[in-house]
């Protein structure tokens, strides 16, 4: 995830000296000015308010409208022009019953968006169609808004599709196709895929076209995917800013003895070409806009700042789109491209046995623009290649570093080392796929012959992306911090990472630190019970001293999707054991393996816990009261809940109460009167319901609802 230009790219993101004598973007950094910073909060308090102001609403004639205030589902008939291909993915379906485990979460459909007059929808088809981008369709189906996530930690159709602008979804049943106009731009791309894809196979032919085209629109085998997600890599598969860079620098480097009347002209031209190819993604959109924003400064500033131009860019996007400041990409590459442009360079003085240069203004910058400290005139070439190739990739991890927690609670620990070795190989192969791809369209009788080795250098990425995806600790699962935990993280490292700050705003910087990590360390390690209610679904994840352990009343491959989701997001690489109360035999056994070495599926040939029985680990143990039912004891650290997932456990203990001493009480089910009042004789002191909450509850009663979530931390 960490967004990093290749090694040449580092050498280009550093200062050089234009035929006319002028200085470039940015390799010096001067300290921040008061001018710098008052623009930066300037533009900052105009996308605010544009924010504010603009906030993305569906319009009067939206599909959603269809929906009446309160209701849930709707038989709708839509027509309209998909955005894009369908794409083939699970169609996660949420269990509507006791009996509907088995089938449920494993569907092989697709999802794509339908502009309508009125707006868009999301489509759900459960078995792909032969549709492509462009065409006009009728639709007709179940229309729904799109579900919210019942704990912070896990995904939502919500979240995903309100940062598009789309509000409702739409579970097709049947279709007609009414137009197919003409779509060259959409053939050309998929005509690329496909050639590139026969030619040299899934993987390394997925892997040139994804440098061309961009991950989102081919098909790209699951393991290549998590290889260079886990290596810290994805960067080189999404169509973004570091392919633009790349084509930029090699088009600007051959152009210079053209002059600026040629050089624009061809440096606007790859920028089209680059949309062309790769589409409007909005990946894609915004590194064509933040380009030819530093295309101009490049060209038209002198002795520029580079900082004020990506925050000027930043602003101009957002004032357009607010609603992509919550889009994780445009997080990313922006704080990505601020590490390159203050930290890049002080990071590989200080790897090169110097400091960092620091101009007092920029007229002192202009001065000494083209002599090299003396660490560069020292230091070996092989040294200052390596200087340049880890600070790139350092500069831009550790920028992305809070927003990596703040959304995936995973540190790619090896990022800095692949992207090193990955350097060499990205910017040759992306050109070289570029180039391929432009001559596949005029002699496609060569496409073979240089693919080949081609291929063959791709294969060589692909194994540096595989290797480092299976180090240990290759993912580092740190938890995802809090939102104000983030925010510190973020200003401690910023106390180190801008240059020129004095000695005594570093120590500031560095006791935040410590004091963020101890916080976010004691957080991970407090005792407590987490219950996330999904429908018919429960969770019950345990925590103790940083150890977890899971109750699911579901065995789906959704609830196993789940629960892995939340296990990252609470810092736990696996849990310490997983107990099953699903009656029905597990669809995805294997999912729930991977989830931890003790899994215990009921409907399986392991026998369910009997009478006396326990799971165990350190701090963590379930135990079974009765062989009649699901009645159990769940021990975290020196709490202890009693477990009534169904009315026959709660029958059961009736029959054979015992003592109270129990922390607290969970129920599966929305107690009648009669049984509610029975267990407010007993006295506990807190009591968790699952489901829609009754008219009113006792105190010290909650309920989580529909699709909610409870938490406690233990004492």
């Amino acid at each position: 995830m960490v967004a990093a230009p290749s090694a040449s790219g580092a050498a280009s993101a550093r200062a050089t000296t234009t035929p006319a004598g002028r200085r470039t973007l940015g390799e010096d950094h001067a300290p921040l000015g008061a001018g710098t910073l008052l623009m930066a909060l300037v533009l900052l308090a105009l996308v605010a308010w544009g924010i504010a102001t603009r906030q993305p609403q569906p319009g009067p004639e939206d599909p959603v409208r269809w929906l009446a205030e309160g209701e849930r589902t709707a038989s709708v008939q839509l027509e309209g022009r998909l955005r894009t291909d369908p794409v083939p993915q699970p169609v996660e379906t949420q269990p509507a019953g006791p009996k509907a485990g088995a089938a449920a979460g494993g569907a092989q459909g697709c999802r794509v968006l339908l502009d309508s007059e009125g707006g868009a929808s999301e489509l759900i088809f459960s078995r792909c169609p032969t549709l492509q981008e462009g065409w006009q369709v009728r639709v007709a189906g179940s229309l729904t808004r799109p579900r919210s996530a019942p704990h912070p930690l896990l995904a939502s159709a919500q979240e995903r599709l309100g940062r598009q602008g789309v509000w409702s979804q739409l579970r097709v049943e049947h279709y007609t196709l009414l137009k197919r106009p003409a779509t060259p731009i959409a053939d050309l791309r998929r005509r690329i895929a496909a050639s590139f894809l026969r030619q040299a196979g899934p993987h390394k032919g997925g892997l040139l076209a994804a440098l061309v085209l961009g991950s989102a629109v081919v098909p790209l085998p699951s393991e290549l995917r998590d290889d260079f997600r886990v290596a810290g890599l994805s960067h080189a598969l999404a169509a973004s800013g570091f392919h633009l860079t790349v084509l930029l620098g090699a088009v600007l480097a051959l152009a210079r003895p053209l002059g600026r009347a040629l050089r624009l002209p061809l440096a606007a031209l790859a920028i089209g070409l680059f949309l062309l190819l790769a589409g409007p993604q909005p990946s894609v959109v915004r590194a064509v806009l933040t380009g030819a924003v530093a295309l101009v400064a490049l060209e038209f500033g002198r002795r520029s700042r580079p900082l004020p131009w990506l925050v000027a860019a930043a602003a101009l996007m957002l004032l357009v789109r607010p609603d992509w400041l919550q889009d994780v990409g445009f997080q990313l590459s922006v704080a990505a491209t601020a590490g390159l442009l203050v930290s890049a360079n002080p990071l590989e003085q200080m790897l090169l046995g110097g400091r960092p240069r620091n101009r007092p203004n920029a007229k002192a910058a202009g001065d000494a623009a083209d002599s090299p400290t003396q660490s560069e005139k020292g230091a070996p070439w092989l040294r200052r290649w390596l200087a340049a190739a880890v600070a790139v990739p350092l500069a831009a991890t550790l920028w992305t570093l809070p927003l990596q927690l703040l959304h995936f609670g995973v540190l790619p620990l090896w990022a800095v080392p692949a992207n090193v070795l990955a350097a060499p190989l990205l910017t040759p192969l992306t050109l070289g796929a570029m180039a391929v791809a432009l001559l596949d369209l005029v002699i496609p009788q060569l496409t073979g012959v240089l693919l080949g080795p081609l291929g063959a250098l791709a294969g060589v990425l692909l194994q540096v992306a595989h290797g480092f995806a299976h180090l240990p600790m290759a993912q580092w699962q740190t938890g995802r911090p809090q939102p104000w935990l983030v925010l510190g993280l973020a200003l401690g490292l910023l106390g180190w990472l801008l240059p020129g700050l004095r000695r005594r705003w570093r120590l500031l910087a560095s006791s935040l630190l410590i004091l963020v990590v101890a916080l976010h360390v004691a957080s991970l390690r407090a005792d407590g019970l987490l219950l996330v209610r999904d429908g018919d679904a429960d969770l019950l994840v345990a925590r103790h001293r940083g150890r977890t352990a899971l109750v699911a009343t579901r065995a789906d491959g959704f609830s196993c999707r789940r629960a892995s989701r939340l296990a990252t997001g609470l810092g736990s690489p696996r849990y310490d054991w997983v107990l099953s109360l699903d009656p029905l035999a597990s669809p995805e056994p294997d999912c729930w393996r991977t989830l931890s070495p003790l899994v215990l599926l009921t409907g399986e040939d392991i026998a369910p816990l009997g009478p006396g029985q326990r799971l165990r680990s350190e701090g963590l143990a379930v135990e079974a009261l009765s062989a009649e039912s699901n009645a159990l004891q769940l021990l975290v650290g020196g709490q202890r809940w009693l477990l009534l997932p169904d009315r026959g456990a709660l029958q059961a203990w009736r029959h054979n109460p015992k003592p109270w001493d129990q922390e607290g009480l969970w129920v599966g089910f929305q107690p009648l009167a009669r049984e509610r009042r029975w267990l407010e004789e007993r006295a506990p002191r807190r009591v968790w319901i699952s489901g829609r909450a009754p008219e009113s509850l006792p105190k010290g009663w909650q309920s989580s609802g529909v699709r909610g979530s409870l938490e406690t931390g233990g004492s």
